[in-house]
């Protein structure tokens, strides 16, 4: 997960994103799909102008993209002084594709920095570390202690409780909630609407599919799907 950086408190990460923004850095946006919209929205919702995007099928065809001019294609981007600016990571995750892994270790490797993203509608508890170009959505709740790696999204509405550590290149979907105390490493995916227990592991690159309820550590490069109710003696008075 990559060494932690200091904790700060909730007013200190939500403020922090402006702070990455220097005085004459450009902020341009990656990807022109179904994700950046979301981001796209999230920062202008957090009152940073975004001033560009890049991508390579628009810019075949288009030169202005939900009121931002398209500047090119990735590799236009590359070319110029990464100080200049600060990117945002407009690609998904989704199992099995890696664009959004490699376009962020592509420009991380030409001296460029990615922008964290922070809903202002999230909230964010004491002693929560985000790491570089971590995104949080809309409605996202994060719990006291919580840390969460670099390139990682916690996406629309989902809930990580207490002392959870998240590792990079994590995709948490929508309406995903995660009890405390659970361990996520690098490049897991949990499907939109599952559900962990409390204390449980869930190794490097596994896929949790869609509504799965999540009782026990699961193994890296490893895929639980789907859901298995259980009926069992619930206790009644004479248990008292």
């Amino acid at each position: 997960m990559g060494k932690k950086p200091p904790v700060s408190t909730a007013l200190e990460i939500l403020l922090s994103v402006d702070s990455q923004i220097g005085d004459r850095q450009k902020i341009v946006l990656l990807g022109a799909g179904g994700h950046a919209k979301v981001v796209l929205d999230a920062l202008r919702a957090q009152g940073i102008r975004v001033d560009g995007v890049v991508d390579p099928e628009l810019a075949k065809t288009e030169s202005v993209w939900r009121a931002l001019s398209v500047l090119g294609s990735d590799a236009d981007l590359l070319k110029l002084d990464p100080t200049d600016f600060l990117v945002a990571n407009g690609v998904g995750s989704l199992p099995g594709n890696y664009l959004r892994q490699k376009l962020f270790k592509k420009f991380k490797s030409a001296g460029f920095n990615f922008l964290s993203v922070v809903h202002p509608s999230t909230f964010i508890g004491s002693g929560v570390v985000l790491g570089e170009g971590v995104q949080i959505m809309a409605g996202s709740i994060i719990q006291p202690d919580c840390q969460v790696g670099n390139n990682s999204i916690v996406n629309t509405g989902a809930t990580l409780d207490h002392d959870c550590m998240i590792g990079e290149d994590v995709h948490i979907a929508p309406g995903v909630t995660v009890s405390g105390n659970v361990l996520i490493e690098d490049g897991v995916h949990i499907g939109t609407g599952a559900s962990i227990i409390q204390g449980v592991t869930i190794g490097r690159g596994a896929v949790i599919g869609a509504g799965t309820v999540v009782i026990e550590s699961i193994p890296e490069y490893s895929k639980l799907m789907g859901i298995k109710p259980r009926l069992t003696n619930a206790g009644n008075e004479s248990d008292l």
